[in-house]
């Protein structure tokens, strides 16, 4: 019993690192609607896990090598982290919504396996703009600063963050039973305030262990985060939502993916004119 009780307690969080991370997690973990909605809460734990994972990388790579292959690197890292998972979901929803089709031809396009070409220049240019922003992190010749490490850790947090809004925000576009994202229809809008108090609350640990910044200067740092994450998601989510009827588990990927993207610029004007 005890043992039962202990694995009901860590599923969540199992199932959020399997779902969103391909980080080894030796305990199994049954997908279900309710543990897929209860793991929804624990979306910035695993984006931390893989925070991070960059952040160490990319303290050593900006000691062994330039920013440009140091970038290369830790980009390929990123994306095997997830296993590319949000960027076959940005990929899939470029090739639906730049189609300028129906609704019905659009939720097809996405389902297909074969990327098109607007999923390839899309895929092609979101790498291309996320190995440019990391070289900025990465630094000149001193290595990464403190900011661009703090940035790396918390960036999957915030993510994965607005990821549960979004699966909590707005309604499933397919019907039921089809694709993964429809074990997330149960998901409510608790869930996503528990996800955004968890990554609230992770960027001040992060911060405070960072020891660079007083408590004011660490509020307007995860403010500014927060803003610049939910803002602009919640307008692509609304856009995409307008068009399809409701969001994809394609379209989730793609939300998290553009926000790493913009979180990244962000850290970068900052960096650049700092």
């Amino acid at each position: 019993m005890a043992k039962s009780r202990l694995v009901s307690a860590v599923e969540p969080f199992v199932v959020a690192m399997q779902f969103l991370t391909r980080v080894p997690v030796p305990v199994e973990a049954e997908f279900t609607e309710r543990s897929c909605r209860r793991s929804v809460a624990f979306y910035p734990a695993a984006g931390l896990v893989i925070g991070l994972l960059l952040a160490g990388a990319a303290w050593g790579l900006a000691r062994i090598l330039p920013p440009l292959p140091g970038a290369v690197l830790l980009t390929a890292l990123w994306i095997g982290l997830s296993g590319a998972l949000h960027l076959d979901g940005l990929m899939d929803t470029a090739d639906g919504l730049l189609s300028h089709r129906s609704r019905e031809r659009m939720l097809e396009i996405m389902k297909d396996s074969r990327v098109g070409a607007m999923g390839v220049a899309v895929g092609t240019l979101s790498l291309l703009l996320r190995v440019s922003l990391l070289s900025v992190l990465l630094g000149e010749g001193e290595g990464a600063s403190a900011f661009a490490l703090a940035a790396l850790a918390l960036i999957p947090v915030w993510s994965r963050a607005f990821m549960s809004t979004a699966i909590a925000g707005w309604p499933y576009a397919r019907l039921p039973g089809e694709g993964l994202g429809g074990l997330f229809r149960t998901v409510r809008p608790r869930h996503a305030v528990y996800a955004f108090a968890a990554a609230c609350a992770i960027g001040a640990v992060v911060l405070a262990a960072a020891g660079r910044w007083n408590w004011r200067e660490g509020a307007v740092m995860l403010a500014v985060m927060a803003i610049f994450t939910y803002v602009p998601g919640a307008l692509l989510a609304a856009s995409a939502s307008r068009k399809l009827g409701g969001l994809t588990g394609d379209v989730y990927g793609a939300l998290n993916e553009c926000a790493e993207i913009g979180l990244l610029l962000l850290a970068a004007v900052f960096i650049y004119n700092a």
